[in-house]
């Protein structure tokens, strides 16, 4: 089908921040910028988009269909790891089975994106994608610089990573990271575009409750449900002291059998060692793994309180207005040290704290949740739709 070519959108860069002058055709109403032809406002553009790690579906779902709104093609493909594909297909999304998890350890991580670029190569080359976009795909930015395909990372953990030589043409970042946190990513501030609030606020304020899950997961009413996300053991930025918190945490339910606890593990094998470890706990039903997979907004809502080793469920509980702590014990973001600052997250160091400063108590869920930030999605969307018309 034909498409209409409009005069595009100028942007300039003003202390790493862009600043976006609107073509004609695009009105502001309510705070928000909405075009009053959607298809037909700019020319249509395919953006590549990679989901490598289960937070990443609920992330872009709404920039997805925002996308597409604005008249876009989306290519999404997915890594079978981590729920990844369990949680795109509750979301109905449609993408590309593409790689799996190849182990923990450096030698099998290097085989795996050597395994998975091998395999994205064949489909990038026919797809022609104009822009390659994620929450920081390794192997989807190496493939795109290997085949010349401009890359957009968006990224929220300022100590994540990068991949040798390679660099990205731009990147992405919440204002609450501060600039020099970019800097060993060797990119100039002239490709570094920002988004307010946190990523979480992508998605969250869309988000309606779904009154029948506890039910549905065989609590009452009155029962006092923690979710507890367990550390990433596999992930490069694991230390031990997150494990000796973990294990702080369920001493302490252990005391507590009013306490039922949702865990959601990140492998069959992790939930497999934890029910060695508290075979008493699984037995009397203290301690449940949900069947089938479960919208994490809905479970963190059903929650009395939410404890995680990583960032994204605590962030989704932060977002929401639910009491959150975090066992996550390597290098602690900006992100995390803002959300604590502001009393939304609390961190906690030691197993001291587990059994001092954790407060297992109910909350009341007649309330709503918090709205929090709800320009970030035209924020993000509007800075990849800069980086596709750039030249």
């Amino acid at each position: 089908m034909a498409t209409t070519q409009i005069p595009t959108t100028q942007t300039d860069v003003i202390g790493g921040n862009l600043r976006i002058s609107l073509p004609a055709n695009l009105r502001v109403k309510g705070g928000e910028t909405q075009s009053e032809s959607p298809r037909a406002a700019v020319q249509s553009k395919k953006i590549w988009i990679d989901l490598e790690n289960s937070p990443h579906v609920p992330f872009f779902k709404p920039i997805i269909e925002e996308l597409e709104r604005r008249g876009h093609t989306v290519m999404l493909t997915a890594r079978d790891c981590f729920q990844v594909c369990d949680l795109a297909d509750l979301f109905q999304m449609k993408y590309r089975r593409v790689g799996r998890h190849y182990g923990k350890h450096m030698l099998a991580k290097l085989a795996g994106l050597g395994m998975r670029v091998s395999q994205m190569m064949p489909l990038a080359m026919r797809e022609k994608p104009d822009l390659s976009l994620s929450h920081g795909s390794r192997s989807q930015f190496v493939t795109s610089n290997l085949l010349g395909i401009r890359t957009l990372t968006i990224f929220d953990y300022e100590h994540s990573r990068w991949v040798g030589i390679f660099k990205p043409t731009w990147v992405m970042a919440p204002e609450i990271i501060p600039e020099t946190a970019v800097a060993n990513i060797g990119i100039s501030k002239d490709r570094l575009m920002r988004y307010p609030g946190i990523k979480e606020d992508v998605y969250a304020p869309s988000f309606t409750p779904d009154p029948s899950l506890r039910q549905r997961l065989g609590f009452q009413n009155s029962d006092l449900v923690v979710t507890l996300r367990p550390p990433a053991t596999e992930a490069h930025y694991h230390v031990p002291e997150s494990d000796q918190l973990l294990h702080a945490a369920f001493e302490l339910f252990a005391t507590h059998p009013q306490a039922k606890v949702v865990l959601v593990p990140r492998t069959p094998k992790q939930a497999a060692e934890l029910r060695a470890q508290w075979p008493d706990m699984f037995a009397r039903k203290q301690v449940i793994v949900p069947e089938h997979v479960v919208d994490g907004l809905d479970l963190i809502w059903a929650s009395d309180l939410v404890i995680s080793g990583g960032g994204t469920m605590n962030r989704e509980a932060a977002a929401l207005g639910v009491p959150v702590y975090s066992i996550f014990r390597g290098k602690i973001g900006a992100v995390d040290h803002y959300l604590a600052d502001k009393g939304r997250l609390v961190l906690l160091q030691s197993p001291e704290d587990v059994r001092n400063r954790l407060k297992l108590v109910r909350r009341n869920r007649n309330g709503r949740p918090e709205s929090g930030q709800h320009n970030t999605l035209h924020a993000v969307v509007d800075n990849i739709v800069s980086a596709l018309e750039s030249q």
